[in-house]
Parts: structure tokens; sequence; C-alpha cells
């Protein structure tokens, strides 16, 4: 009998593993497709006959629409689950990217990028139901490992999109075949074992309670009772239809509402979440996030031209400089799981000192005297923003309950969009003082960041001790 359920378990964690690696597959087919349309974007647009104003504010259109959609797509995906959001996801993207392959006009380019902008959010569903299948002690490795496999085909994409412009309607070809791979995702997500995946989150969710329940009254019964009743009643068609709204832990269940459930019912279980997000106590890490966003997209804003204006740099020269610390960062997600093993899964003292560390670069870069010491500060400025972005993630979906992880993902996405909006308006500003600027005021937003949570990681720790004592 324990070998049948040795070889039993073994079997669910080989489906498991098999799940998570299509996954990773699928991060790296969506970041390839979009990489390969992205360079090209403002060239097309202006081949339209848009003006440079026109074209930057057609270019904003998709930043604004992922700035209010991100949290609600993110909401969306914890109410119907995350098979259907994702799927939706990935066929509407699909729908924009066709349309942007007929884009003949200005008014069509626009009309293509809405639906885009709108739910162009699967990397989040991903990283959500990631989050979900895995363990809280094995999740920042396997989200390292899918940052990784993402940023690999975001190198990848702008060589072949750049080989099919060379070709006569190649930005056409480019946006085709980007739907192409985004049906392509629909397809395998609509393939995997949807079933082992509710199995495992349901089994997780009652073990959980389990233990905990077991833990509080100290009772071996308890801990029969609650074992024997999980093994006697598995996860059911029913089980996934519709039900009410249930609050547990501070979170609230992965599926709770049908896809086939009215509109109204849907909506108001979205506005349940982000309302938990929002009054929750975790302005701080949104915060943290903000700065170092705006300080890291502060660093890249003028790179190319601070390395022509300072050191005489061709462009071609910088664009491999680029290229290193692209694949530097995607090689760094491999690092994600091996560091916090180092640091015991101590998360607010990786981020800490992630944090202390990027900002060290940015002002180092920003003094380098010579570009040997602006190579060395990418090299290392590549890897501990890797490392920080899992961490501020991690943080999040440890703080916020996984059971709300896609409205958390949603969010810090949001978070990330104000700084895409701002972070330009205030490199143009900076720049008029100096070609050092906007990296200048990345070192006082990432000393901000540092000081935030020197002030707020003593707080988050006793309250992790409160829960301990509590237990």
């Amino acid at each position: 009998m324990n070998n049948a359920k040795c070889s039993s378990s073994c079997e669910k964690t080989r489906r498991r593993t098999r799940i998570i690696q299509c996954i990773y597959v699928v991060g790296f087919m969506d970041l390839f497709g979009v990489s390969m349309i992205i360079p090209l974007l403002s060239h097309h647009v202006k081949a339209l006959g848009a003006s440079p104003t026109a074209a930057g504010i057609v270019g904003s259109t998709y930043g604004i629409l992922q700035l209010f959609s991100s949290t609600i797509v993110g909401s969306w995906s914890d109410v119907v689950g995350r098979r259907y959001s994702l799927l939706t996801c990935l066929l509407l993207s699909a729908l924009g990217y066709g349309l942007l392959g007929m884009s003949t006009s200005i008014a069509l380019f626009v009309l293509a990028r809405i639906p885009v902008g709108l739910f162009k959010h699967s990397l989040s569903i991903c990283r959500a139901l990631l989050s979900d299948l895995v363990s809280e002690s094995e999740r920042p490795l396997v989200m390292g490992h899918f940052n990784a496999a993402s940023s690999v085909g975001f190198i990848l994409g702008p060589v072949v999109g750049g080989y099919l412009t060379e070709h006569e309607g190649g930005f056409y070809t480019s946006s085709f075949t980007c739907a192409a791979i985004f049906l392509l995702n629909a397809g395998l997500v609509w393939m995997l074992p949807w079933s082992e995946t509710l199995l495992h989150r349901t089994d997780t969710n009652s073990n959980n309670r389990a233990s905990k329940v077991c833990h509080d009254n100290n009772l071996n019964n308890a801990a029969y009772k609650c074992s024997h009743e999980n093994n006697h009643h598995p996860v059911s068609a029913a089980d996934t239809g519709p039900k009410p709204q249930v609050k547990h832990h501070g979170g609230l269940r992965w599926m709770e509402v049908s896809p086939l459930q009215p509109a109204w019912r849907q909506l108001s279980s979205v506005g349940t979440k982000i309302h938990m997000v929002a009054s929750s106590d975790m302005w701080d890490l949104f915060l943290v996030r903000l700065l170092m966003a705006i300080a890291i997209m502060l660093y890249y804003s003028n790179f190319s031209l601070a390395m022509e204006e300072r050191f005489s740099l061709k462009p071609k020269v910088t664009g491999y400089l680029i290229s290193y610390s692209s694949t530097l960062g995607a090689l760094a997600g491999f690092l994600v799981g091996p560091v916090t093993q180092l640091y015991g899964k101590n998360m607010p003292a990786l981020l800490l000192h992630s944090t202390v560390l990027t900002c060290s670069l940015i002002f180092l870069y920003a003094a380098a005297p010579s570009v040997w010491q602006v190579l060395l500060s990418s090299t290392f400025f590549a890897i501990s923003t890797t490392i920080g972005r899992t961490c501020i993630t991690d943080l999040e979906l440890q703080r916020g309950g996984v059971q709300a992880s896609g409205t958390l993902i949603g969010a810090g996405q949001s978070v990330t969009a104000v700084g895409r909006v701002l972070a330009p308006l205030l490199s143009g500003l900076t720049q008029e003082f100096s070609p050092c600027g906007p990296a200048s005021l990345g070192v006082v937003l990432a000393l901000a960041a540092v000081g935030l949570l020197l002030i707020r990681i003593p707080k988050w720790d006793g309250r992790g001790m409160a829960k301990m004592a509590k237990l």
C-alpha cells in the first residue's frame, strides 16, 4: 500500500512538473512574439503618416490601458480561474496583433492596440498560476526560472523581427506571426491537464487548513479527522461550478464564481478582491516597487544617448552592451533559487541587500569615468534587478496570500505601469541639466527605497514573530 501511495505521489509530482514546464514555454513564446513587434511599432506608426507628437500619444495608449486593466484582469483570474482568464487574454491578444497586421491607417493601428492594452496580461496570470501550483519555499526558484525563460524569448524575438522586416511587408508578416504565436499558446493552455492544477490547489489549501486547526487544538484525533475528510472528498465537476464568495484566513478561494455567471456577480467579486488589497497594509511594498521601477527605468532611459555623449560610443557598440546586460538578466533568473537558499528564505533581507546593490550600481554608472566601469555596473545591475523583482513579488504574495495572487500580481503590474508613465517625463526633465541626470535621480529614488525598507522591515519581522507566537 505504501508503494502504491508513493507511486501515486510521484506520478502527481511528474504531472505538476510537466504543467510548470509548459507554463515556461508559454512565457518564452509570449515575450518572443511581443519582442518581434515592439522595436517596429514607432517606425510603423510614423510610416502611416503620424507626426512625432501623435506617435507619442498613440504609443502611450498601451501603457495607460495596462495601468488600469492589470489589477482588474488579475483579480478576474482569481474569480473565474486561471484557465478561462488566461485563454481569454491569449485569444484577445492574438486578435489585437492580427488587427495590427492589417493596420493600414492610424485609426486601425489605435484600434489594434486596445485589446492588447486591455488583455495582454498572460504573463501575470502565468505567474499567479505558478504560485498556485508550488509551495512557498519553491516559489522563488520557479518564478526565477519562469522569468529566465521569458527573458530569453525577449532577447531572441527582435532578431527574428528584424530579419522579417528586411523583406517587403515585413511589419505585417511579424504581426501575423505574433498573432499565430499567441494562438499556439492558447492551444497549449487549452490542452493542459487543468484537473491536476485544481486537485493540487485544493489539496494544498485543505492540508494547510488541517495543519493549522490541528496545531491550534493540539489534538491528534483532529489531525486524523481532517486527513480522513480530505482523502474521501476529491474534487468533482461540481466543485468547479458556481460557488458563493467565502473569506478564509484573510484571502479568498481560488475559484469562486463560474465564468458562466452573470457579469455583475463577477464584477462584484473582482471589486471585493481589489478592495481587500487596497485596504491591506501593503502600501510600503508597493511604494518600494514604484521607487525601484522608476529608478531602473531612469537607468535605461537615455543609456544610448549618454554613452554617445560621455564616451563617444557608437550605437552599434552600445547595442552590444545592452544585449550583454539583457542576456545576464535572463541567466540571473537561474540564480534566484540558490541565492534564496543562501539567505535561508529571508526574503526581506534579500530584498534590502539587492536594493542597496542596485542603488550602488546606478551611482557607479552615473559617476563612471570610463566605459569599463559602465560594463562592470551593467554586469551586476542585471543580476541585482532580476533578484529584486522576484523578491518583491514573493513578498507581496507572502503578505497578501496566494488566494488572491492574481489580484496582487496585477496590482504590482499597475504600480510598475505608473513608473512607465512617470519615468520618461522625469528623464526628459533631468536631461536638461546633464546626460547623467536620469541616473542621478535614480540613485535618489533607490536611496529612498532603501530607507523605507530599513524602517519597515523590522515591523514586518515583528508581525511574523507575533504570528508564530499565536500558533
